[in-house]
């Protein structure tokens, strides 16, 4: 057993002075109480939070980030970016996935994330043939989660076409292309992986109704929910004008509003972006208990638009945050996006609705949904959940002298990193002092991968 104490911690009740904390060996939480004393119990340096789940990840676009913002004559946009994409996913071996994928994790330790669901695209080999081991690409990500110490909710990608109504798949997209049958058998021993492994969760991801036909769609779900009916399922969705026109044109409906009409969505699916909804849209997702994946960072660098988070909160919509293309990896930046977004737009300050801490507001909505998102126990300090806490530095100046709500909003809208000190994921320190116990290892293949493909990276 594992005992923590901390003089500061956020509980699913509000803030909480003298809190011990005691974890299982199996990482588990199995008792929680305040006011109480300290005894043999390990302190901790700073005030207790739950760690933030970050509901949308694709690893290997860690190695181009921050390569893709140069203009062009006829102007840039999603589409564009996606050609530099494809670029860099040409050249990635097996190792190169690893490797970036663990150093993206190490960062995201670093920076507050204790867990992530990784959308999954990479499943062939560079000439678009099987790998001889169709896990092969999905080994690399777990062994990179294992490696950096992040818990992994690991969401194959199903992608059948180009375009909706089943456009025939470009050669760019070739290492994604797999049959519904094939996923779901790689599924199946991915979930064999999950069995024992409390840091593993497997789901399904369909790419998006542009990439996956209606009755592959159906397969797919009805397939997985075979396996097991209770796992995630995430979808890119209505991300993009484009998208939504050329969702009306083939479907006479916007994407949203078809997902609903045609799919049993409920709390286990995710719908990434949801960027571009009408107000019976917004009123639908948010009915489903589906929640919403916003990445208002890398939204905001690919031009996307607002997500209509007003309209959503007021009819209980539940979303979470993730990094996605990694332009940031950082939950605070992703929070204030999200917040300072709206205000732009409605000009008034505060997301939270009525009065009270919109610090304390978007960090506790945040967890309830990613937890949710990725079909893991984690996201509050409570009996039951993974022991999945950020220690938090009081005595970083932006910091300093902040107690209770007034902590989290100077946490989310005026710190600067590094703030998070110590972070534990299943029960187990893996970042002290700011420090992540093998940096210097996944540090240095990642560099060693970077410069075996940054020939092709050159812009």
């Amino acid at each position: 057993m594992t005992v923590l104490f901390a003089d500061t911690a956020l509980l699913p009740t509000g803030w909480a002075s003298n809190v011990r904390v005691t974890l299982d060996t199996a990482g588990n939480i199995a008792a929680v109480a305040s006011d109480a004393l300290a005894g043999e119990a390990e302190r901790c340096a700073g005030v207790l939070l739950p760690g933030m789940p970050n509901l949308h990840s694709h690893a290997f676009q860690r190695a181009f980030a921050g390569l893709t913002e140069r203009s062009s004559a006829g102007g840039d946009d999603f589409w564009g970016w996606r050609q530099i994409m494809y670029r860099c996913l040409a050249v990635l071996e097996p190792a190169d996935v690893r490797a970036i994928a663990a150093q993206l994790y190490l960062e995201m330790l670093k920076a507050g994330y204790t867990a992530v669901g990784e959308f999954h695209y990479i499943h062939n080999d560079r000439d678009g043939a099987p790998y001889g081991d169709r896990l092969t690409m999905s080994t690399a990500i777990i062994d990179a989660a294992r490696e950096a110490g992040i818990g992994l909710t690991l969401l194959p990608v199903l992608y059948r076409a180009n375009g909706f109504g089943g456009v025939a798949p470009s050669p760019g997209q070739r290492r994604f292309i797999t049959g519904v049958d094939d996923l779901l058998a790689m599924i199946a021993a991915l979930m064999k992986h999950q069995q024992g492994n409390p840091e593993l969760r497997v789901g399904i991801a369909p790419h998006s109704l542009r990439s996956v036909p209606p009755e592959d769609l159906a397969r797919a779900v009805a397939g997985l929910r075979a396996l097991d009916a209770t796992a995630p399922i995430h979808l890119h969705i209505s991300e993009q004008i484009a998208e939504v026109e050329q969702c009306v044109a083939w479907s006479g409906q916007r994407p949203v509003a078809w997902l609903l009409d045609h799919a049993e969505v409920d709390a286990r699916w995710c719908l990434v972006h949801a960027t571009h909804m009408e107000v019976a849209e917004v009123k639908g997702a948010a009915a489903s208990g589906a929640v919403v994946g916003i990445c208002p960072s890398t939204e905001g660098n690919l031009g996307d638009g607002f997500f209509a988070m007003e309209g959503y909160r007021e009819a209980g919509g539940r979303w979470g945050i993730g990094s996605d293309s990694h332009i940031s990896v950082n939950p605070v930046e992703e929070l204030r996006w999200l917040d300072y977004g709206e205000r732009l737009q409605r000009r008034r300050r505060a997301l939270a609705p009525g009065p009270g801490s919109a610090g304390m507001t978007l960090w506790r909505t945040a967890l309830a949904g990613g937890a949710q998102a990725l079909g893991r126990p984690v996201g509050a300090i409570e009996a039951g959940r993974r022991g999945d806490f950020l220690v938090v530095n009081g005595d970083a100046p932006s910091l300093y002298g902040r107690r209770g709500d007034a902590l989290m909003d100077s946490l989310i809208f005026a710190s600067m990193p590094p703030v998070v000190r110590d972070v534990m994921v299943g029960g187990r320190w893996v970042v002290r002092d700011g420090r992540h116990h093998a940096e210097d290892r996944i540090s240095a293949a990642f560099r060693g991968a970077h410069d075996r493909i940054a020939a092709a990276l050159t812009l």
